[in-house]
């Protein structure tokens, strides 16, 4: 799983949609991404325990994605929720180049339809 994640398509692929659902029992952030090699598809994230975004607007065209890596077990944010739930976790982090946004998922996996 964590190799698939950064083996994706990322430079240049367009951020179009974020959806958040937390409803307490497998909660879930989905984005729509046009990537550049596949085309529009959804990314999701499951079993999400934490997240932040750093989100910058006011851009007039599209967020494209500059790079995505899974951040490494020393992560802070990943301790701390790792210490919060003592379960198997993995911080995926998005960095766009249109806005200079910055996501980061603390989450047990993701899947692409």
């Amino acid at each position: 799983m964590v190799i698939e994640f950064e083996e994706l398509y990322w430079h240049d692929s367009i951020l179009k949609d974020i959806v958040v659902d937390k409803e307490g029992i497998n909660d879930t952030i989905c984005f729509e991404i046009d990537w550049y090699d596949i085309g529009l598809k959804k990314l999701i994230f499951e079993d999400v325990y934490w997240a932040r975004l750093e989100l910058n607007f006011g851009i007039h065209g599209n967020d494209c994605i500059d790079y995505a890596y899974i951040a490494s077990e020393d992560d802070a944010d990943l301790i701390k929720v790792r210490n919060i739930w003592d379960l198997r976790l993995y911080c995926f982090v998005i960095k766009t180049a249109s806005t200079s946004s910055e996501i980061k998922i603390v989450a047990k996996t993701f899947s692409i339809v």
